[in-house]
């Protein structure tokens, strides 16, 4: 897509609201540069990457609210209803959306981290979808923080609309993580290895450095565990009736 292209889709409404009041964004299809020469090794090669399906992805990370609304608990070590939902494990994020998925008759589920990179660029080929510098307007980091999460919507958005996308908390996909695994990954909807030990993160979180919250930075982490900065956000399927 053209830069006149993407900024007339970010403009139309395509907004979906849920019952439960969560918002989503239509991303469309196309081709994106996957990864960052100015990274860790894991964000190499950077390669092209096609998406073939258009899907709804969250304007913000998941609340506390929404959670406690599907899951009935909150774990969170800061809390507030429009604050995101923290200390979630993956699998819990997982039975999150498998509840909501029941709950609404769509298919909801964490992006893969194709998905979640494509999304998060918005059409950029910047470090980060502002720039190539930090700049706190955009996102919550170690050194703007105050050593805190905060509600979600307070920076500004990308081009596609969609806040938080970078820091605040860092946001559990789909895949396993394997650090090699660009070196041979798909060039059309890539899902990620087939078996692993540890689940991607992205995003880094109001705790980490400003490298650290780059749109090719990757993390890893035992999707058992929970983390007081790892929180995560979803997508629709199957929405073509809508």
């Amino acid at each position: 897509m053209t830069n006149k292209e993407i900024m007339r889709f970010a403009t139309r409404k395509f907004d979906f609201v849920n019952t439960i009041g969560m918002k989503f964004r239509l991303i469309p299809t196309g081709p994106f540069m996957m990864g960052s020469e100015n990274g860790q090794t894991d964000e190499r090669p950077v390669h092209k990457v096609t998406i073939t399906k258009t899907f709804y992805i969250g304007i913000y990370p998941v609340t506390q609210a929404e959670y406690e609304a599907i899951m009935g608990t909150n774990s969170s070590e800061f809390r507030g209803n429009i604050i995101p939902v923290g200390l979630v494990t993956w699998y819990e994020a997982k039975e999150f959306c498998r509840r909501l998925s029941e709950k609404e008759g769509r298919t909801y589920r964490l992006p893969t981290e194709a998905e979640w990179e494509y999304a998060c660029r918005a059409g950029t080929t910047t470090e980060y979808y502002w720039g190539d510098s930090i700049d706190g307007r955009y996102a919550w980091y170690n050194d703007n923080s105050a050593r805190q999460i905060h509600p979600v919507g307070q920076k500004l958005p990308n081009a596609w609309g969609l806040y938080d996308m970078l820091g605040n908390v860092y946001e559990w996909c789909e895949d396993w993580y394997d650090r090699d695994y660009y070196s041979r990954s798909p060039r059309t909807d890539p899902a990620g290895p087939s078996w692993g030990l540890f689940r991607v993160l992205r995003g880094g979180s109001w705790s980490t450095y400003a490298d650290y919250i780059r749109g090719g930075s990757r993390l890893s982490n035992d999707p058992s565990e929970r983390y007081f900065n790892v929180g995560f956000r979803v997508v629709v399927d199957e929405l073509c009736h809508l």
